[in-house]
């Protein structure tokens, strides 16, 4: 499927022509994208992947340069000091990014050989990078690493990829074992996904790994018989980017093991044994919204949707708890309390409807950000999107959307770097929280619960405190006389769910529908392919999720503006052509987003309706995401840049603004109201204590607030900027 992504962006991304030639540490970042395609689909790993090549883009760029402060040479990242004697060599102006794209070549050369030769496309990767050394006018066979020795670009380049090469075989990683687990072990046997029923899983709170016939992975890979492990649930021991110390929380098990976790949520709502507390309510209400948002994927039920920007995005406040989700989660209609845009703020026009029935919608979110098959998984996703956010004419490489531009390589290491240590901050916290807390997926959960029963009428003979809710029209008893009785009436008693079918009703996936219809609930399917069901690792919290709003919050401090370029970014499909799972859509349709945040909460709503995640999952994920996002861009940004704040003109901002609430909340916007007509502000900014910059929007009519979500409690500069240079302070505190 990530073929039609690519093509569909390169096609139309805002309807706009494709850069033809890229930078250097572009070239080599899409080799990076296309190996992981090509590799075992391991989310967290590639997160890593792209983070450590990333830092040796940056770190040579930074050293060659001149012109910033290299985050791994010569520095002691986690337990490791990298040896750096330093960089001697006097290179003219003219001569330096010759140089850096020659080192940054064989540098990540380096690093491509070592970390997939054991990949299962190895041969078309190395077919794919020698290629490209050759197109750049580079030997690969050339081996020397005697730096600083031999002061060639070559050896440079080397060397750095050795380091990181040797600092990632102690980094928590256990790339040295193949990344296999140390100490986890499931607490329960699999699940035989060809069968119906789970009522004898030990543990309905904790994760059930799945036994196939034959399992393909998220990018393709064919594994007859396979029971697959869970990935990486030791990740929040792998060192990481920003999080800290102040952010880690270790959790010992009984048999003595670690498990680091970073930004713990807490623990997600748990089934107890007689299931009348609060915390079994959570759950059933979670799991159940599931199956009932499974019934929404049927495109001939006549609901149609207008999912324009007009009415879906600009989500308002996430809960801060589960009694908030009821409210957030429409249970029957589907979706979220999107507010949607009056306009798009680049062309001062409406946004125009696009309306399209609802299943389309929802099943083309499942498989768009699906991790596959043959997927650069989600961290990989975003640097796809970030590519093309940078291709569009209108984007001007300027950081954070002010200053002078940037020349294209120098933007582009920034960047990688910047989204690199996000997108590994993210793993390290969600696998480290996947672990510890080692929840339940859906399939599994679902399956078990319908085995048991139902939980909502306790004079029935089928009642069982861990059965699933009665929800009329969507969960009910099979009773005398039901399609579904069977032929000698032994279901009768038994929960059926109206739902998407499955693929029993799929025999040919380009031309059949399985439509939805009432099922046996013991036997239920996620919209998912039958050959992978569900990705193999715990629930709790959601990595789409983290991962998604991680990346939303970095491009748009790092673009200095919440929107795709253009007001919208787009992305086609055609009539019966983009669906793999089955055919669909049924109708030409575009996935439309107005901001990064919204292509974020379209990507966190996709695994509900794919059957991979309840809201228990999703909302944490975010909230976290939210943090590791603006984190990661202060981190990434001190290595570039400080702002000196004493350079901003002292005016008390209340002569030309009333701006409220203040003191404000964390979970809130905050509002700026103008009293002087004549001044037009072009541009707001937030800084925290240290000077650095939080937020940066451009103000467009219409627009008049901050999104101070996410950011941690205590006293920062607000700063307002006029057309006419004029500038606005005042204090802002979030307690």
């Amino acid at each position: 499927m990530v073929q039609k992504i690519l093509v569909g962006f390169i096609l139309l991304f805002l309807a706009q022509p494709v850069v033809a030639q890229h930078s250097t540490a572009r070239q080599w970042n899409e080799q990076i994208l296309e190996a992981i395609r090509n590799d075992f689909a391991r989310p967290t790993v590639h997160a890593r992947n792209l983070f450590h090549s990333s830092v040796i883009m940056y770190d040579i760029w930074s050293v060659v340069s001149d012109d910033g402060d290299p985050f791994f040479l010569g520095d002691t990242i986690g337990s490791y000091i990298s040896q750096f004697p330093g960089f001697d060599l006097e290179l003219e102006e003219e001569e330096k990014e010759p140089f850096i794209d020659e080192a940054i070549s064989y540098a990540i050369f380096e690093l491509m050989s070592h970390r997939f030769q054991f990949s299962p496309g190895a041969i078309d990767i190395f077919g794919n990078i020698d290629s490209l050394m050759a197109d750049l006018g580079y030997d690969p066979f050339i081996v020397t690493s005697n730096f600083p020795e031999d002061s060639s670009a070559a050896a440079f380049g080397r060397y750095v990829a050795e380091e990181i090469i040797v600092f990632g075989l102690q980094d928590g990683a256990q790339e040295i074992n193949d990344y296999r687990n140390a100490y986890y072990r499931p607490s329960n046997a699999p699940l035989i996904v060809d069968s119906r029923g789970n009522g004898d899983m030990n543990d309905p709170n904790r994760w059930q790994p799945l036994a196939f016939d034959v399992f393909i992975d998220q990018s393709g890979n064919i594994r007859p018989g396979d029971i697959p492990d869970f990935l990486s649930p030791e990740w929040g021991n792998v060192v990481p980017f920003a999080l800290s110390d102040e952010d880690l929380v270790i959790y010992t098990d009984s048999k003595n093991d670690d498990y680091w976790v970073y930004k713990d949520p807490g623990p997600p709502p748990y089934l107890t044994e007689d299931g009348m507390d609060q915390g079994s309510e959570d759950f059933r209400w979670g799991f159940s919204l599931v199956a009932v948002w499974s019934s929404m994927l049927d495109p001939t039920d006549g609901v149609l949707w207008d999912i324009s920007p007009a009415s879906i995005g600009n989500v308002p406040n996430l809960p801060e708890n589960f009694e908030g989700y009821d409210e957030f989660y429409d249970l029957f209609e589907g979706g979220d309390p999107s507010l949607g845009w009056d306009q798009n703020p680049v062309t001062g026009q409406p946004y125009e409807p696009q309306m399209v029935p609802r299943a389309d919608y929802a099943r083309v979110l499942a498989e768009f950000w699906a991790d596959g098959p043959d997927s650069e998984t989600p961290p990989g996703h975003w640097f796809t999107i970030l590519h093309e956010v940078m291709d569009h004419p209108m984007f001007e490489r300027k950081w954070q959307g002010s200053g002078a531009e940037l020349d294209e390589l120098e933007y582009d290491v920034k960047a990688f770097f910047t989204l690199g240590g996000a997108m590994h901050d993210a793993a390290v916290s969600t696998w480290g929280i996947k672990g510890w807390y080692d929840y339940v997926r859906p399939v599994s959960v679902i399956r078990y619960m319908a085995s048991k029963g139902q939980s909502t009428d306790t004079t029935m003979t089928n009642y069982d405190p861990h059965g699933l809710p009665i929800i009329p029209g969507y969960i009910e008893t099979i009773m005398d006389g039901d399609e579904l009785e069977g032929d000698n009436k032994e279901n009768v008693g038994l929960i059926k769910m109206r739902a998407w079918r499955g693929p029993d009703f799929i025999d040919d996936p380009a031309v059949d529908v399985a439509g939805v219809g009432w099922i046996l609930a013991d036997g239920w399917w996620p919209y998912q392919r039958p050959t992978f069901v569900s990705p193999p690792f715990a629930g709790y919290t959601s990595g789409h999720s983290c991962y998604s709003r991680a990346a939303a919050e970095v491009l748009t401090l790092m673009t200095g503006d919440e929107f795709f370029p253009g007001g919208v970014g787009i992305f086609p499909m055609k009539q019966n052509d983009f669906l793999v799972f089955e055919s669909g859509p049924s109708v030409d349709m575009e996935l439309q987003w107005a901001t990064y945040r919204d292509a974020s909460d379209q990507t966190s709503l996709s695994r509900i309706w794919g059957g991979i995640h309840p809201p228990q999952d999703d909302i944490p994920g975010r909230i976290i995401g939210i943090d590791i996002g603006i984190d990661a861009f202060n981190k990434a940004n001190s290595y570039f840049s400080q702002v000196n704040s004493s350079t901003f003109e002292q005016t008390l901002i209340e002569e030309a603004f009333q701006v409220f609430p203040n003191p404000i909340s964390s979970t809130e916007r905050l509002t700026i109201q103008q009293k002087e007509d004549e001044f037009e502000v072009i541009r707001v900014e937030l800084y925290d204590w240290l000077a650095r910059r939080v937020r940066s929007e451009k103000i467009r009519p219409g627009i008049t607030s901050l999104d101070m979500r996410g950011l941690p409690p205590g006293s920062y500069l607000l700063h307002l900027i006029g057309k006419d240079l004029r500038q606005f302070e005042e204090v802002i505190v979030i307690d």
